[in-house]
């Protein structure tokens, strides 16, 4: 099933006091940027984001989920109404996000 353009509308509105927040469409999913690095995303109408020890730590009985079959487990984001704690989240996490991988030219 596809995430609706409504529930990324509602996501991104919720984190409009950052900047440089991003998206991208990717088989009727979204992937969810932040200052050029992958936070995590939009998967059937649920935001899940990266197991880094900082989300872990400001979501410690975050249920584990899949994103897709045969993807790395992820933590469903359950208070996607509190904007303060998005932020805070969003925040914490940056810095523990890889780098955005350098593409080659051909």
């Amino acid at each position: 099933m596809a995430s609706s353009k409504e529930y990324l509308d509602f996501l991104l509105e919720q984190l409009s006091e950052l900047t440089d927040i991003t998206y991208k469409s990717m088989m009727g999913e979204y992937i969810i940027y932040y200052q050029g690095k992958i936070v995590g995303g939009i998967y059937d109408d649920r935001f899940l984001v990266k197991p880094v020890k900082s989300a872990i730590k400001l979501m410690p009985n975050a249920d584990y989920e899949l994103p897709y079959e045969g993807a790395k487990e992820m933590l469903l984001v359950d208070d996607v109404d509190n904007k303060d704690f998005l932020v805070e989240l969003f925040n914490s996490m940056y810095e523990e996000l890889p780098a955005p991988k350098v593409k080659k030219k051909k």
